[in-house]
């Protein structure tokens, strides 16, 4: 997957300065055949490069805007906010308390692995409650050392274990989280999961659903100090305009995942008209 993603990601960034290009030119980017790179391509998404090319036009999250419905406000509407399930219904997670969160991991043993995603080498950490982290690393740039800056005290052990939790994270099955953040943070983090899967919001929406409308700034912090990149699904936080905004983890994997999930979303409704017809 990760070998996937390397491709992937010089496909994307030509694709996205110029999304006319024709499958021969992306794929000479790629350093692929056309075949070959339709292969990986759809293998990677699930679509053809050409159908991918229009969830990455510049506009598409300002299309998403302006079709959304008020997610936030439907999902704490029907009671999906706080210790429950939300995010496809596959996640669980708990918050780590104040006092620890002061402790800054004193006294807390974080295994961690590297493992392959579809979004290149993922760097993932779990205490005993569940995943605390998923960073994702770069010619450069290490996710392990940029996690574990983040809870200087705790006592890192790398632990095979691991492996398995992050391999059911990355194919969507129950997963259990371990938030691990102040207060303010841990309630903007669940905002977050309310967000569905092919679906953006703004940072200004966020502010409102937590109850603090003019904390716009404050969120946009808490955000980029989210921790468990994917799951809690920072990179569908968009500006108001449409316009991605940053991505601690790179603006092209953060359009990446964006576009994956809007193909796999808009994938799976055809299905669902498809079976729905056959029903009938």
């Amino acid at each position: 997957m990760s070998y996937h993603y390397a491709i992937i990601a010089r496909a994307l960034d030509a694709i996205a300065d110029r999304p006319d290009l024709s499958l021969e030119e992306v794929a000479a980017v790629a350093g692929l055949s056309p075949a070959h790179f339709q292969r990986v391509f759809s293998a990677w998404v699930g679509v053809s490069p050409k159908r991918f090319a229009q969830y990455l036009a510049l506009d598409h999250a300002r299309h998403l805007l302006a079709a959304q419905t008020p997610v936030l406000e439907a999902s704490h509407a029907a009671g999906l906010s706080g210790g429950g399930r939300l995010h496809d219904l596959f996640l669980r997670w708990e918050g780590m308390s104040p006092g620890d969160y002061a402790r800054a991991g004193a006294g807390l043993r974080i295994g961690w692995t590297r493992t392959p995603s579809p979004f290149g080498e993922a760097v993932v950490m779990a205490t005993a409650r569940g995943i605390c982290g998923i960073g994702f690393t770069d010619p450069g740039f290490d996710a392990f050392t940029d996690l574990a800056r983040r809870w200087p005290r705790a006592v890192y052990e790398e632990d095979g274990s691991v492996a398995v939790l992050a391999e059911a994270a990355f194919a969507g099955r129950p997963t259990r989280l371990h938030l691990m953040g102040g207060p303010f943070q841990i309630k903007v983090w669940e905002a977050l999961l309310s967000v569905p899967s092919g679906q953006v919001t703004t940072y200004g929406d966020i502010a409102t659903a937590i109850g603090q409308p003019t904390a716009v700034r404050a969120v946009g912090t808490a955000i980029g100090r989210n921790a468990i990149s994917w799951l809690i699904p920072c990179h569908r936080a968009v500006r108001k305009t449409g316009a991605l905004g940053g991505y601690h983890w790179g603006l092209t994997r953060k359009r990446a995942m964006l576009a994956h999930e809007a193909a796999r979303r808009d994938a799976a409704d055809v299905t669902a008209e498809l079976s729905e017809s056959v029903r009938r």
